[in-house]
């Protein structure tokens, strides 16, 4: 029995479309249905998924739709008043979460993060590597702490949190989740840090999805491209300091919910890779073949932007 999942609105979970079915006759392997609530009610029951930046954007989608499948939730953030706000709201949904307050880009964080996830629920089945943020400014007049800070948050806090989770996994063969972005495939002007942060994840996960090939651990990248969420809004500028609004039109972005969406789905089909919207998926093959077309390309989308640095 196949099927395909339907879209969701962007507010809730939950609405599906029917399933069509097809049973192939004749086949030695008795058909499998597919994620659909209807059919495999709770299909996460009792799994326990951690979810790095949790309090917003993808990060709550996540915990939302997860949590909303039977899994047990762990949640992560900086700010104690979202992430008390987020917990609320999981748990008038009758999720189990734990809250843990904790910086991405803390070693010890993440290791205590691990260590009360697995004190709390007693193994870790998925961990979300979800915690990030941007930046957009001229590398000549970027303050080097800024791309520090981002590098912190994104690269090592991906590595620190895979680290301390890892020997759970290992015992759960489950999976590692890392959210990306296109600009791990192809960099963008005045975003050199958050690049180079995605750049490096990119090639972490390769590696470390080689090493764990044969131990049953699923390792995924995601690159939701252009998403709705406040990830611009609180992108840091030349001298550290937030951009404060964001300088795309969001409501033309694919929603956190639908990401979600997409994560799920490959979390069951223990994809790979998975690259979002069309435009993503264009820069990433334009970027492979035509690298120097896709130069020009994205120099005049950067530039278009509003307050772009390029004027």
């Amino acid at each position: 029995m196949g099927a395909k999942l339907g879209k969701m609105g962007q507010k809730t979970f939950g609405v599906f479309k029917t399933p069509k079915v097809s049973v192939q006759m004749n086949s030695s392997i008795p058909p499998i249905p597919y994620l659909y609530p209807q059919i495999l009610p709770m299909i996460f029951k009792d799994k326990v998924v951690i979810i790095t930046g949790a309090t917003s954007g993808i990060g709550e989608a996540c915990a939302e739709l997860f949590g909303r499948q039977g899994a047990k939730i762990a949640i992560t953030g900086r700010n104690s008043q979202k992430l008390e706000q987020t917990t609320l709201k999981l748990r008038s949904q009758h999720i189990e979460v734990l809250s843990i307050l904790a910086d991405a880009g803390s070693e010890s964080d993440n290791q205590r993060m691990a260590e009360e996830t697995l004190s709390h629920y007693g193994r870790i089945d998925i961990l979300i590597n979800n915690a990030g943020i941007s930046m957009r400014a001229l590398f000549q007049d970027l303050d080097l702490e800024v791309f520090r800070k981002v590098m912190d948050t994104n690269f090592w806090g991906t590595v620190y949190a895979t680290k301390f989770c890892l020997p759970a996994i290992l015992e759960s063969k489950g999976s590692i989740i890392g959210i990306s972005s296109i600009n791990g495939y192809r960099g963008t002007p005045a975003r050199t840090a958050y690049t180079a942060s995605k750049y490096a994840m990119n090639g972490f996960f390769e590696s470390l999805r080689t090493e764990v090939m044969k131990k049953g651990v699923h390792v995924l990248v995601v690159a939701p491209g252009f998403t709705s969420s406040n990830i611009r809004n609180t992108a840091l500028t030349a001298d550290g300091s937030s951009q404060g609004e964001s300088p795309r039109d969001e409501s033309k972005m694919m929603s956190s919910e639908e990401v979600a969406e997409h994560i799920l789905k490959a979390v069951l089909k223990r994809k790979r890779d998975l690259v979002l919207t069309g435009q993503g998926k264009l820069a990433v093959f334009l970027n492979k073949w035509m690298p120097g077309i896709m130069d020009g390309i994205v120099y005049n989308q950067m530039a278009k932007e509003k307050d772009s640095p390029f004027k």
